[in-house]
């Protein structure tokens, strides 16, 4: 069977509600920006939970996630470019953190309960009567 892949989806009302939420799971806050006294990302440390976040190609981050950061991370660039495209951006850096992981001593991978326990949730997010499937499952086992 092929390597799984799940993305949580979250909402917050606001940056700040989503800093604080990923700090107090043990989340360290990464700030992408082009230039500056950031990291290179060759040089990032994959060895903390982290999370990334992105600004718009124009304005950049909010002075909020800039100041909440633990760690500013950049992607080099030769000449004219200051900037990338958000999601070019995104891929890049998730591609390296990801092979980085991949070859890492580092146990990265969800556990057979994790799993469960994210099906269920999906589950339960796009079947409003899961709970009554499920008993109506285990009655007829």
């Amino acid at each position: 069977m092929g390597a799984q892949k799940w993305v949580s989806l979250n909402r917050h009302h606001s940056s700040g509600d989503c800093i604080n939420d990923l700090k107090a799971k043990g989340y360290k806050i990464v700030a992408t920006v082009p230039h500056g006294k950031a990291i290179e990302l060759a040089d990032f440390d994959i060895s903390h939970p982290s999370a990334f976040f992105f600004g718009t190609e124009k304005e950049g981050l909010s002075q909020e996630v800039t100041i909440a950061a633990d760690q500013f991370l950049k992607i080099p660039m030769a000449g004219f470019t200051e900037s990338l495209n958000i999601s070019v951006s995104a891929a890049i850096i998730l591609q390296q953190v990801t092979q980085k992981l991949k070859k890492s001593n580092i146990d990265w991978e969800l556990t057979d309960s994790e799993k469960i326990a994210i099906k269920y949730e999906w589950l339960g997010k796009n079947f409003k009567n899961l709970p009554d499937l499920i008993q109506r499952f285990q009655d007829n086992v």
